[in-house]
Order: C-alpha cells, then structure tokens, then sequence
C-alpha cells in the first residue's frame, strides 16, 4: 500500500506579510487617487512631482508622460507658471492657502484649491500636497447673478422712464396725424408732418426695444425645436427688414433633439440676428445656416447641446467693434438703438446657453450660438 502525503500550504512570515499588505495598501490608495474627481498634485521638497492623477492632468491641459514622476515641477506645468510659482514659494509660508481661487492661463479656467504640506514620520516638511477642483462653471454662474443684479437695478429706472417717454410719444403721432389730414392742401406742411410721424415711430420703436431688454426674461419652457423656431424666424425677419437678392442656405438637421426651452424667444433670438446681417450686407451676398450636436465640458460627464451656426458673406467688422456688438446700446447705424445683439445675448444667457462671434473685415461673419437641451434651474 502506497502512503500519500498531504502537503500544508507554507504560511508566510510575517514580514513577507507585512509587504504584501502594504503592496495591497498602496495599490488601494492608487486607485482612491485615480478616481477621484479632484486634482491631486504632490511635489517633494526639491520641487519633484511626486503624484499627479489623471483629473488633474485634464484640468492643467497636460499631456501625461510615464516619465513625468521625479520630473521638476516647473517642467512638467511649463505651462502654467503662476501655479508653480505658487507652490514653490508655499515652503515659504507659516499659513498655506486655504480655499483659494486661481485663474489658469492661457485657458482661462479658473480653479478653486487648497495647499497642505506633507511630513514623513519625524515630522519634517518633506513635500507639499495641491487638491483642486475646475470652478469655471460655478464662476461664470456667479459672473452672471452678479450681471443679473446689476440689470435688474438699472432696468427698474429704464422701464420708467420708457413708460413715461412712450405716451407723449403716441401723442405726437396721434397730434401730427390728425393735423395733417386736416390741411390737406400745403404740401410743405404735409412733408413735415410725414416726417414727424415717421421719427415719432423710430422713437417708439426704440422705446419698445428699451422695454424688451430691461424687462426681465420669464422663459415659458416647453420641448421646442430649434429647427421650427429658426424657419419661423426666416419668414418673420423678411417682414421686418429688406432682404433684397441675399440668398438664405438653411441646412438644419429635423432631427436634432428637441430642447427645454421658449419657442417665442428663440423664434426672436434667430430674427434679430438675420435682420442684424441683412442689414450689414445691403442687399446682397449669401447667409448660411447650419446646425448639428456637441458635448459641452461642464468639468463633469459633460452635457447635450444644439449648436447653430450663422455665417454670412459681408463685409465683417475689425476687431474692435466685434468685442463691443452685444453691448446695449453700442451700434455704428447711423439709425437704430443698438439692442438687436443685446437681446439675444439677454436670450441666450436666458437659456444657459453661449453665444460667439468671429467677424473678418471683408471676410463675414460667424455667429455661433450653442443651447443645452437641458435648462438649468437656475437659469430660468
């Protein structure tokens, strides 16, 4: 009879054991710090990066290299050298920024983040930790509550004065109306009544612009699509300004998702911008309409957006007036009021949308106006 041995499986000894659970621990911490949804960035205190996840590779808008560990700092953020500058002189400090904000340049990210020093087990300085989060979002929110006060303050003394401006308004046309039908016989006095109509006209219109602009946006949100509200605006902007021989290329996907949003005030949004160009184009030239989705970062999972791209063939603008075109009350018409543009800013912003502008002298224009298809609570 043949006698089997079983085998006892050899335990490890305990420092074998310890190194196992210290691998398994730093690996652990590894995949913390891969997954969180901050920035981490340790430096040693020779200014080496010790740790840099993949968050803050995407916030800095750095390419990631497997060598970049034991690099200095300043070269591996080359590009951002307020940062470094910051962390550098933080061996500096007895009390390290807490909280503080930057903004990133040249991209203009604007970034929340607090500075801590790290000790190895004798207490020495022996690096420093950076955790920091993207607030560009949560800044252009608060950019724009702020803007929102200050209109609401300014827009409260406009709408009263355009009440009172608007009824002697319609006196003077009425007046002037009634006047002349009942000297019909003095052309001379007719040729100026006509022309004191037509002004008081201008003026009211201006006043109703002056209204539509102060007058706070309550958007009647519904699923809309953005391909009827701009057909709708094609039609309404011929009734409302000369086209002449300009041809109008829509090419607008029907199946663009619907978004959350005001039917009325997109139809005026897409108005005021054709009637903007067909008025710098005087009559002739093209205007190409086109449309399609985008994903817009928002520092997160990013969100679904319609994008809308108006492009014409005129004659452009330099760049000075392009900065200024959504400016209230900025325009270079020898006649007009100057808040086309700034109601459909008022519109877009409205909407949590963005808007741009790319203008060449002699080249046209680009007008690029990008819509979530989800509001945002705050927005409306």
């Amino acid at each position: 009879m043949t006698s089997s041995r079983r085998t006892t499986p050899r335990r490890a000894s305990a420092p074998e054991a310890g190194r196992r659970a210290r691998a398994d621990g730093d690996a652990f911490f590894r995949h913390i710090v891969a997954g969180m949804r901050n920035g981490i960035l340790a430096i040693t205190r020779a200014g080496n990066v010790a740790l840099l996840n993949e968050e803050g590779y995407r916030i800095f808008g750095v390419e990631p290299h497997n060598d970049d560990l034991g690099k200095p700092v300043a070269e591996v953020l080359r590009a951002h050298p307020d940062v470094v500058r910051q962390l550098l002189t933080a061996f500096e400090l007895h009390m390290l920024p807490n909280r503080a904000e930057m903004r990133l340049r040249p991209s203009g990210k604007v970034i929340g983040y607090t500075l801590a020093t790290v000790r190895d087990d004798a207490g020495t300085v022996a690096g420093l930790a950076m955790f920091f989060k993207d607030l560009t979002r949560v800044e252009q929110l608060e950019e724009r509550e702020r803007l929102r006060d200050r209109l609401a303050a300014v827009g409260e003394m406009a709408a009263a004065i355009a009440h009172e401006v608007k009824n002697p308004l319609a006196g003077i046309e009425v007046m002037a109306g009634l006047l002349r039908r009942k000297i019909p016989d003095i052309p001379d006095a007719q040729a100026v009544l006509t022309d004191i109509i037509a002004e008081a006209k201008m003026a009211n219109a201006i006043v109703q612009e002056v209204l539509e602009f102060v007058r706070p946006i309550r958007l009647q949100v519904e699923h809309t699509g953005v391909s009827e509200a701009l057909h709708a605006a094609v039609q309404l902007a011929d009734t409302k300004a000369e086209r002449g021989s300009i041809a109008i290329a829509v090419d607008v996907p029907p199946a663009l998702p619907q978004i959350q949003g005001d039917h009325h005030q997109l139809t005026q949004l897409f108005t005021n911008l054709l009637i903007n160009a067909y008025e710098a184009m005087q009559g002739k030239g093209r205007v190409a309409i086109t449309g399609g989705t985008v994903r817009q970062d928002d520092g997160g999972e990013g969100r679904e957006a319609v994008r809308i791209e108006l492009r014409d063939d005129g004659p452009g603008m330099p760049p000075d007036v392009a900065e200024r075109v959504f400016d209230p009350f900025f325009t270079t018409k020898a006649q007009g009021s100057g808040l086309g543009l700034a109601i459909v800013r008022k519109i877009v912003d409205a909407h949590d949308g963005q808007i741009d502008l790319r203008s060449v002298p002699e080249g046209g224009t680009l007008i690029r106006v990008t819509l979530p298809v989800s509001v945002s609570r705050d927005a409306v």
